[in-house]
Order: structure tokens, then sequence, then C-alpha cells
């Protein structure tokens, strides 16, 4: 699955070569997440995020925007986590997932876009205790839409971008659903 969502962000990236309005380039930034649910603590909690971007340009008021970010989500846990799956964990827990967000830009003038799109994130790791029965507490996989904006100065770039999850990530059981939020700030540059 972790290779299927690699080749087809380098295929899309790929794909868009053809356009003549193409720009590659590099971002960072901070990430506060969350994880929606009863055994979490409702607060964001501060991560980073890190990767790279095409935007290939459909004439003067729109682009496509395809990533590859890595992101950090942190969150804490509630003191009745232990209690409610039977594992020996409570206070941090940090999800590492791949994600590539599909943005459509669309030019307010400029220098500003808003930005508007899916994104398709795996799992990278999970903190090791958090298996129940021999099962893992999260899913591989997770499904969001992304809302934002973009600020562009010559060949920098400042976003700022709310994630919302739309998939269930938990893996054990079914009593409730957890889904990631993330709001995103950071910079990058053209190269």
């Amino acid at each position: 699955m972790k290779t299927k969502l690699v080749l087809l962000g380098a295929l899309l990236c790929l794909s868009t070569m053809g356009f003549s309005q193409l720009s590659l380039g590099i971002k960072a930034g901070a990430n506060l997440g969350k994880v929606s649910g009863q055994p979490f603590k409702d607060q964001f909690a501060l991560g980073y995020h890190a990767g790279a971007f095409v935007t290939v340009g459909l004439g003067k008021r729109f682009a496509i925007q395809p990533e590859v970010l890595f992101n950090q989500i942190n969150t804490d846990t509630t003191s009745n986590f232990s209690d409610v799956f039977k594992v020996s964990h409570m206070g941090s827990i940090q999800l590492k997932y791949l994600t590539v967000p599909v943005l459509l830009n669309i030019n307010v003038d400029r220098f500003i876009a808003l930005q508007l799109g899916p994104q398709f994130g795996m799992l990278m790791n999970q903190n090791e205790n958090l298996l129940q029965n021999g099962q893992d507490a999260f899913k591989s996989g997770e499904f969001s839409m992304v809302g934002g904006i973009q600020l562009r100065i010559l060949k920098f770039r400042v976003y700022g971008r709310y994630i919302g999850g739309l998939t269930d990530i938990r893996h054990m059981g079914d009593q409730e659903t957890w889904k990631p939020t993330s709001v995103q700030l950071g910079v990058g540059l053209a190269l």
C-alpha cells in the first residue's frame, strides 16, 4: 500500500511535466494536530511536516499542486485510555504519516491562492506499546480534506491550512471513531 501511494504521487508529478507553467519546490512547517475521540485530550499538540511540491499552472486562475509530505501528529491520551483499551500506555502518542495532498489552487491575484483538495496518508509508525491482543491501535491509511490559503512572494511560499480527517483511523474495536485534525503553518521555496 505504501509503495502504491508513493508511485501514485510520482505519476501525478510526472504527468504534469507537459504543462508550461511548472514549478518544483520544498516546504516545511509546524503541525498543530489532535485525534478526536473519547480517550484523547481535546487539545492540539505541536508536531512538524516537511516535503516537496509541484505546482502546475492551468491558466492564470487555476493550478494543481500535488505534494509529498512527512507529517508528525502528536496527541495526548486521557486518564481512562489504559482502562478502556487494557494497554500499558498513558500519555503522549506520536503518529508519523507520509501524506500526498493533491490541491487545486484558485489564484485570487498574483500573490494569494486559495487551496482545496483531498489528502491521502499512510501511517509510517505508531507507538509500539499501543497493542491490544496483538492488534495495532491505528489503521495504516487515512483520507482527509484540505483547505487553506497560500501567499506567494517571488519564489517564497507562506501557507496555512486546515486538514480534517474523513476516515476512522481506529483499528481496535468499534466503540467510537477516531479522526485526525491538523492545522498546518509553513513556508516553502520554489526551486
